[in-house]
């Protein structure tokens, strides 16, 4: 019968099992850039990300084709100016913007939901707010991101028709207050139509829905707006016209610019709001501005719990 005999030694707690082994990890010495570098960097990288730039080339395809399409009428505008030597430009600086107002809704529709539905889908929202970065950071890059991308889309074909009717000669005075006073509309359309995008696109992960959400809501509100517009005009109603159009993010602006940048209204009666009116219409468009500012923090701050 085999006998075990003790060899004398315990067995090693397990304490002394402990080891610490020093695999390279070292802290870090270097400059802490803190919330404004990380701010402007969300900013920059959604501003590129608007356009495309820094991704594959089939998400450059949409927003360069809109760009290209917002720019191509000013072109041929501006051609058919110099060759005729017009005295005039066929469209008003004001007025472009709400020509093209399917256009530009639609990058709104591609591009709002780009801008945060696909960190609402991977659930990366927490991940920033555990950097520097807090919630008002995260809110005012992706609005001034966006809000910038749409200036550039808006006031790009402006800057076209401005070199076009200088280099066709017409009045530099006239053609200056004419572009400025486009400049201060589509800035108010940018941020009214970017604030507009990101709130409904912030309620829903699912890039899709987020871009049937804004296409219904900026185009079915100002298709039902100018038809009620047109027909209290055809019964005679035509004081309700300007009132009607403060349910429109697009009437909205031609309201302000109508009433105070000396734009012609694109109402059916062609006759825009007062300027006790158009106070409003400006009172309305801030408001709603705001308004999506703040439902972005209420929302943003709920989604980084």
């Amino acid at each position: 019968m085999a006998v075990e005999h003790s060899t004398g030694t315990s067995a090693p707690a397990p304490g002394d099992q402990t080891r610490i082994h020093n695999i390279g990890y070292r802290s870090y010495d270097g400059p802490r850039l803190g919330r404004a570098y990380a701010r402007r960097s969300l900013y920059s990288q959604s501003l590129r990300g608007a356009y495309g730039l820094g991704r594959s080339v089939k998400s450059k395809v949409l927003p360069m084709l809109l760009f290209v399409v917002m720019c191509v009428p000013a072109a041929i505008m501006v051609a058919v100016a110099v060759a005729t030597k017009a005295n005039a430009l066929p469209v008003d600086y004001t007025r472009y913007a709400i020509i093209m107002q399917a256009v530009i809704s639609l990058y709104v529709a591609s591009q709002a939901p780009q801008s945060v539905s696909r960190d609402l889908r991977f659930k990366t929202v927490p991940l920033y707010f555990s950097r520097p970065i807090e919630t008002a950071d995260y809110v005012r890059a992706k609005f001034a991101a966006l809000a910038s991308a749409l200036f550039i889309l808006t006031a790009g074909p402006l800057l076209l028709l401005y070199v076009g009717a200088l280099l066709a000669k017409l009045d530099f005075a006239d053609q200056t207050k004419g572009f400025a006073q486009g400049l201060v509309s589509v800035a108010l359309l940018s941020l009214l139509f970017a604030g507009i995008g990101l709130v409904i696109a912030s309620f829903t992960p699912r890039r899709g829905f987020g871009i049937a959400a804004v296409i219904a809501v900026l185009t079915i509100t100002y298709g039902a707006v100018s038809t009620l517009q047109a027909i209290a005009d055809a019964q005679g109603s035509g004081d309700a016209v300007p009132w009607i159009g403060l349910f429109s993010p697009i009437t909205i602006i031609d309201g302000v610019q109508s009433a105070f940048l000396g734009a012609t209204s694109a109402s059916p009666s062609g006759v825009g709001p007062s300027t006790a009116e158009g106070v409003v219409y400006v009172v309305v468009a801030l408001g709603l501005i705001a308004a999506s500012y703040g439902l972005l923090m209420r929302r943003y701050k709920k989604v980084g719990l």
